[in-house]
């Protein structure tokens, strides 16, 4: 019996040296991820920030208002071994950008402006580039859940088929109808940008109006889906949605490891959950053996690999094969 209690005990000791406890953000769990010598490295993507505010990023309700399932027929497909829209569809710029949701869990949103400016593009064979309005969705769609403080990707994707988004670009852009309003933040000592607190969380007002000198009227500027459907978690029939249609929004659990990734192909190692994130999906790849998920995160361009992130692919992650959302347009 003392023999058994002492194993057990070794047993669990054992476990917590394996896993230490680590603050997140910090050098030593910068460190430890290194150390392990998994699939990816970590580094410092935000120097100066509060943690509340990289909690309040994470702004996607997981497990939300279901869509259809669409299956796509894979048959007649051959899938290649990598993947990437941005090389498949040159003509198409939106999806080389990346944006900064600033201090507001707008992720929810994001993903889905993202995608769905990059879906006009690829079905109107690059004739129509637009920059899809992360503002108007975030504002103006009630049902999708409670703006800044979080929403549901598959409502996003429904709002976009019954009411329409306008355009809109980036912070101060002046491009589109509606661009962001909310300022991008500092995630370093050392830039220009206001410092990141976690004090965000009120959302913008619903003005159904363009900005000065647009020349177009809001009602005008809309752009509608078609459809709006969930897609498999099964991995093939999400290669194929990518491979046929474009990007998708996908959202996943975010831990505090990753908030320190900076290439290649995240798996979680160690720290407790953050919460629920939504995110573009573009392509796919192997690296080193390891198959991978392409992403488009909405923290900036400063942020991982030059704003990307890859995932594993196929055993649903952190859940990243059963959030995903897209649809098509009018």
């Amino acid at each position: 019996m003392k023999c058994l209690i002492f194993l057990c005990l070794a047993s669990a000791l054992a476990m917590s040296w394996a896993r230490p406890h680590l603050r997140a953000l910090s050098h030593e769990m910068v460190n430890y991820i290194n150390k392990v010598n998994s699939t990816w490295k970590a580094g410092h993507n935000f120097g100066n920030v509060d943690y509340s505010y990289v909690k309040q990023l994470c702004g996607t309700m997981l497990k939300g208002p279901k869509l259809p399932v669409m299956v796509q027929y894979a048959g007649d497909i051959t899938l290649p071994k990598n993947f990437d829209p941005r090389e498949q569809w040159p003509n198409c710029p939106t999806l080389k950008e990346i944006r900064d949701q600033g201090s507001c869990g707008s992720c929810w949103a994001f993903g889905a402006a993202e995608a769905i400016s990059d879906r006009i593009c690829i079905h109107s064979n690059g004739k129509m580039s637009v920059e899809i309005s992360s503002e108007d969705l975030l504002t103006c769609c009630s049902e999708c859940g409670m703006g800044c403080n979080g929403g549901y990707p598959s409502a996003a994707w429904e709002f976009w088929t019954s009411e329409g988004l306008v355009t809109g670009g980036l912070y101060d852009s002046h491009i589109g109808c509606r661009p962001y309003t909310i300022e991008p933040c500092e995630h370093h000592t050392n830039g220009s940008r206001p410092p990141c607190t976690g004090e965000g969380g009120d959302t913008p007002s619903c003005d159904q109006k363009c900005e000065p000198g647009y020349g177009i009227s809001y009602v005008q500027d809309k752009h509608y889906g078609k459809e709006a459907y969930q897609v498999s978690s099964d991995e093939k029939q999400i290669m194929a949605e990518l491979y046929k249609n474009g990007p998708v929004e996908g959202a996943f659990s975010v831990f505090e490891d990753f908030l320190s990734y900076k290439s290649g192909v995240y798996k979680h190692i160690t720290g407790a959950e953050v919460g629920g994130h939504a995110i573009k999906i573009l392509g796919w790849g192997e690296e080193n053996g390891t198959p991978y998920w392409l992403a488009a995160n909405s923290w900036n361009t400063d942020w991982g690999d030059n704003g990307y992130f890859k995932i594993l692919r196929g055993e649903d992650h952190c859940g990243i094969e059963s959030g995903i959302v897209a649809g098509i347009p009018k």
